[in-house]
Protein backbone atom coordinates (compact mmCIF):
# COMPACT_ATOMS: atom_id res chain seq x y z
CA UNK A 1 0.00 0.00 0.00
CA UNK A 2 1.22 3.49 -0.85
CA UNK A 3 2.40 5.40 2.20
CA UNK A 4 0.69 8.63 3.25
CA UNK A 5 1.70 11.48 5.52
CA UNK A 6 0.93 11.08 9.22
CA UNK A 7 -1.25 14.21 9.36
CA UNK A 8 -3.32 13.03 6.40
CA UNK A 9 -3.84 9.59 7.92
CA UNK A 10 -4.94 11.05 11.26
CA UNK A 11 -7.43 13.50 9.77
CA UNK A 12 -8.81 10.80 7.46
CA UNK A 13 -9.28 8.53 10.47
CA UNK A 14 -11.69 11.07 11.94
CA UNK A 15 -9.85 11.37 15.25
CA UNK A 16 -10.03 15.14 15.26
CA UNK A 17 -9.57 18.28 13.21
CA UNK A 18 -6.34 18.92 11.33
CA UNK A 19 -5.50 21.70 13.77
CA UNK A 20 -5.88 19.44 16.79
CA UNK A 21 -3.93 16.64 15.15
CA UNK A 22 -1.16 19.08 14.25
CA UNK A 23 -0.95 20.17 17.89
CA UNK A 24 -0.84 16.54 19.06
CA UNK A 25 2.02 15.75 16.68
CA UNK A 26 4.02 18.84 17.68
CA UNK A 27 3.64 17.97 21.36
CA UNK A 28 4.94 14.42 20.80
CA UNK A 29 1.64 12.80 21.76
CA UNK A 30 1.49 10.72 18.56
CA UNK A 31 3.35 7.41 18.38
CA UNK A 32 4.07 5.36 15.25
CA UNK A 33 5.11 1.79 16.00
CA UNK A 34 5.88 2.78 19.59
CA UNK A 35 8.04 5.81 18.80
CA UNK A 36 7.05 9.46 19.14
CA UNK A 37 6.85 11.27 15.80
CA UNK A 38 6.85 15.06 15.48
CA UNK A 39 7.06 15.27 11.69
CA UNK A 40 3.66 15.97 10.05
CA UNK A 41 4.86 14.34 6.82
CA UNK A 42 6.21 11.17 8.41
CA UNK A 43 5.27 8.37 5.93
CA UNK A 44 2.75 5.87 7.25
CA UNK A 45 1.73 2.51 5.81
CA UNK A 46 -1.91 2.19 6.88
CA UNK A 47 -1.81 -1.59 6.43
CA UNK A 48 1.19 -2.20 8.68
CA UNK A 49 2.00 0.73 10.95
CA UNK A 50 0.43 1.12 14.40
CA UNK A 51 -0.53 4.67 15.39
CA UNK A 52 -1.59 5.85 18.83
CA UNK A 53 -2.42 9.17 20.50
CA UNK A 54 -1.87 9.45 24.24
CA UNK A 55 -1.54 5.68 24.36
CA UNK A 56 -4.81 4.98 22.56
CA UNK A 57 -4.57 3.13 19.27
CA UNK A 58 -5.98 4.89 16.23
CA UNK A 59 -7.90 2.84 13.70
CA UNK A 60 -6.65 3.71 10.21
CA UNK A 61 -9.45 1.82 8.50
CA UNK A 62 -11.39 4.07 6.15
CA UNK A 63 -14.69 5.16 7.62
CA UNK A 64 -17.79 6.49 5.96
CA UNK A 65 -17.56 10.25 5.52
CA UNK A 66 -20.48 12.06 7.11
CA UNK A 67 -21.52 15.67 6.50
CA UNK A 68 -24.24 17.08 8.75
CA UNK A 69 -25.80 20.53 8.94
CA UNK A 70 -27.13 21.63 12.32
CA UNK A 71 -29.08 24.69 13.38
CA UNK A 72 -27.31 25.34 16.67
CA UNK A 73 -29.63 26.66 19.38
CA UNK A 74 -28.64 29.11 22.12
CA UNK A 75 -26.87 27.90 25.26
CA UNK A 76 -25.05 25.22 23.28
CA UNK A 77 -21.28 25.25 22.74
CA UNK A 78 -19.81 24.27 19.39
CA UNK A 79 -17.12 21.97 20.73
CA UNK A 80 -16.69 18.21 21.07
CA UNK A 81 -16.59 18.42 24.88
CA UNK A 82 -16.85 21.12 27.51
CA UNK A 83 -14.95 21.25 30.80
CA UNK A 84 -17.82 23.19 32.40
CA UNK A 85 -20.34 20.49 31.57
CA UNK A 86 -22.37 22.65 29.20
CA UNK A 87 -24.42 21.13 26.40
CA UNK A 88 -22.41 20.67 23.19
CA UNK A 89 -23.47 20.28 19.58
CA UNK A 90 -22.56 16.59 19.80
CA UNK A 91 -25.16 16.15 22.55
CA UNK A 92 -27.84 17.11 20.02
CA UNK A 93 -26.87 14.50 17.43
CA UNK A 94 -29.35 11.68 16.82
CA UNK A 95 -28.16 8.32 18.13
CA UNK A 96 -27.42 6.93 14.67
CA UNK A 97 -24.57 9.44 14.25
CA UNK A 98 -22.93 8.78 17.62
CA UNK A 99 -20.78 5.96 16.21
CA UNK A 100 -18.90 8.42 13.98
CA UNK A 101 -16.18 10.72 15.23
CA UNK A 102 -17.80 13.93 14.13
CA UNK A 103 -16.56 17.38 15.08
CA UNK A 104 -17.81 20.89 14.29
CA UNK A 105 -16.19 22.98 11.56
CA UNK A 106 -15.60 26.45 12.94
CA UNK A 107 -17.41 27.85 15.95
CA UNK A 108 -20.40 29.85 17.06
CA UNK A 109 -20.45 31.24 20.59
CA UNK A 110 -23.04 29.78 22.95
CA UNK A 111 -25.42 32.72 22.58
CA UNK A 112 -25.37 32.63 18.77
CA UNK A 113 -27.49 30.31 16.65
CA UNK A 114 -27.50 28.92 13.16
CA UNK A 115 -25.53 26.84 10.74
CA UNK A 116 -22.85 24.51 12.03
CA UNK A 117 -21.28 21.83 9.84
CA UNK A 118 -20.24 18.59 11.56
CA UNK A 119 -18.08 16.09 9.73
CA UNK A 120 -15.37 13.45 10.04
CA UNK A 121 -13.73 14.66 6.82
CA UNK A 122 -10.60 16.24 8.26
CA UNK A 123 -9.19 17.45 4.94
CA UNK A 124 -12.35 19.34 4.02
CA UNK A 125 -12.69 20.74 7.56
CA UNK A 126 -9.17 22.15 7.32
CA UNK A 127 -9.90 23.82 4.00
CA UNK A 128 -13.15 25.32 5.29
CA UNK A 129 -11.37 26.93 8.24
CA UNK A 130 -8.08 27.91 6.58
CA UNK A 131 -7.87 31.71 5.99
CA UNK A 132 -6.43 31.40 2.47
CA UNK A 133 -9.67 29.85 1.18
CA UNK A 134 -11.68 32.90 2.32
CA UNK A 135 -14.75 30.86 3.22
CA UNK A 136 -17.77 33.16 3.17
CA UNK A 137 -20.05 33.20 6.20
CA UNK A 138 -23.32 35.12 6.27
CA UNK A 139 -25.13 36.14 9.46
CA UNK A 140 -28.51 37.61 10.32
CA UNK A 141 -28.09 40.21 13.07
CA UNK A 142 -30.64 42.02 15.21
CA UNK A 143 -29.48 45.25 16.87
CA UNK A 144 -30.87 47.41 19.67
CA UNK A 145 -31.45 50.38 17.35
CA UNK A 146 -31.42 50.76 13.53
CA UNK A 147 -28.16 51.46 11.74
CA UNK A 148 -27.67 54.49 9.53
CA UNK A 149 -26.82 53.93 5.88
CA UNK A 150 -23.48 55.73 6.30
CA UNK A 151 -22.55 53.39 9.14
CA UNK A 152 -23.39 50.35 7.03
CA UNK A 153 -21.10 51.65 4.27
CA UNK A 154 -18.35 52.28 6.79
CA UNK A 155 -18.59 48.69 8.04
CA UNK A 156 -18.39 47.45 4.46
CA UNK A 157 -15.05 49.20 3.99
CA UNK A 158 -13.56 47.65 7.13
CA UNK A 159 -13.34 48.94 10.69
CA UNK A 160 -10.59 48.87 13.28
CA UNK A 161 -10.86 46.32 16.08
CA UNK A 162 -8.37 45.67 18.87
CA UNK A 163 -6.78 42.92 16.75
CA UNK A 164 -6.56 44.97 13.57
CA UNK A 165 -8.58 46.21 10.64
CA UNK A 166 -11.33 43.96 9.34
CA UNK A 167 -11.58 43.03 5.69
CA UNK A 168 -14.45 44.56 3.71
CA UNK A 169 -17.84 43.03 4.51
CA UNK A 170 -21.19 43.00 2.73
CA UNK A 171 -23.95 44.55 4.83
CA UNK A 172 -27.63 44.60 3.84
CA UNK A 173 -30.84 45.59 5.58
CA UNK A 174 -33.32 42.71 5.78
CA UNK A 175 -37.10 42.82 5.92
CA UNK A 176 -38.21 43.25 9.49
CA UNK A 177 -35.28 45.48 10.45
CA UNK A 178 -32.50 42.93 10.90
CA UNK A 179 -29.22 43.01 8.97
CA UNK A 180 -27.29 40.55 6.85
CA UNK A 181 -23.52 40.69 7.11
CA UNK A 182 -21.16 38.53 5.06
CA UNK A 183 -17.52 38.10 6.06
CA UNK A 184 -14.72 35.69 5.15
CA UNK A 185 -12.53 36.02 8.23
CA UNK A 186 -12.61 33.80 11.28
CA UNK A 187 -11.73 36.02 14.22
CA UNK A 188 -13.25 35.23 17.60
CA UNK A 189 -16.65 36.90 18.10
CA UNK A 190 -15.88 39.04 15.06
CA UNK A 191 -19.40 39.98 13.99
CA UNK A 192 -20.46 40.94 17.51
CA UNK A 193 -17.30 43.00 17.96
CA UNK A 194 -17.83 44.78 14.66
CA UNK A 195 -21.30 45.94 15.65
CA UNK A 196 -20.18 46.84 19.16
CA UNK A 197 -17.32 48.91 17.72
CA UNK A 198 -19.96 50.88 15.83
CA UNK A 199 -21.87 51.52 19.06
CA UNK A 200 -24.60 48.86 18.68
CA UNK A 201 -25.73 46.06 20.95
CA UNK A 202 -26.33 42.74 19.22
CA UNK A 203 -29.64 41.29 20.40
CA UNK A 204 -29.37 38.11 18.34
CA UNK A 205 -26.92 36.62 15.85
CA UNK A 206 -27.64 33.72 13.52
CA UNK A 207 -25.39 32.18 10.87
CA UNK A 208 -27.54 31.55 7.81
CA UNK A 209 -24.97 30.63 5.18
CA UNK A 210 -21.54 29.03 5.00
CA UNK A 211 -20.02 28.92 1.52
CA UNK A 212 -22.63 27.28 -0.70
CA UNK A 213 -24.61 25.90 2.25
CA UNK A 214 -27.87 27.63 3.16
CA UNK A 215 -29.49 27.02 6.56
CA UNK A 216 -32.93 27.50 5.08
CA UNK A 217 -35.89 26.42 7.25
CA UNK A 218 -34.01 23.89 9.40
CA UNK A 219 -35.43 24.23 12.92
CA UNK A 220 -33.28 25.08 15.94
CA UNK A 221 -31.61 21.99 17.37
CA UNK A 222 -32.36 19.86 14.31
CA UNK A 223 -29.91 18.27 11.89
CA UNK A 224 -29.88 16.93 8.35
CA UNK A 225 -27.28 15.22 6.21
CA UNK A 226 -26.01 17.25 3.30
CA UNK A 227 -27.23 16.32 -0.15
CA UNK A 228 -24.56 14.98 -2.50
CA UNK A 229 -24.68 18.15 -4.60
CA UNK A 230 -23.97 20.21 -1.46
CA UNK A 231 -21.01 18.02 -0.57
CA UNK A 232 -19.70 18.18 -4.15
CA UNK A 233 -20.10 21.95 -4.08
CA UNK A 234 -18.05 22.29 -0.89
CA UNK A 235 -15.31 20.00 -2.19
CA UNK A 236 -15.06 21.74 -5.57
CA UNK A 237 -15.14 25.19 -3.99
CA UNK A 238 -12.22 24.51 -1.67
CA UNK A 239 -9.89 22.35 -3.77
Amino acid sequence: MEKQSLIKVLTAAGVGSRRKMSEAIKLGRVMVNGEAVTDFNHPVDMAKDKISIDGREVSTQSQKLIYIMMNKPVNTVSTVSDELGRRTVLDLLPQKYRQYRLYPVGRLDKDSTGLILLTNDGELANRLTHPRFENEKEYSVSTNVPMKAAEMRRMEKGIMLEDGMTYPAIVKRLKGGDYSITIHEGRKHQVRRMFEAMGYTVKSLKRIRMGNLQLGSLAAGRVRELRQDEVDGLISQYK
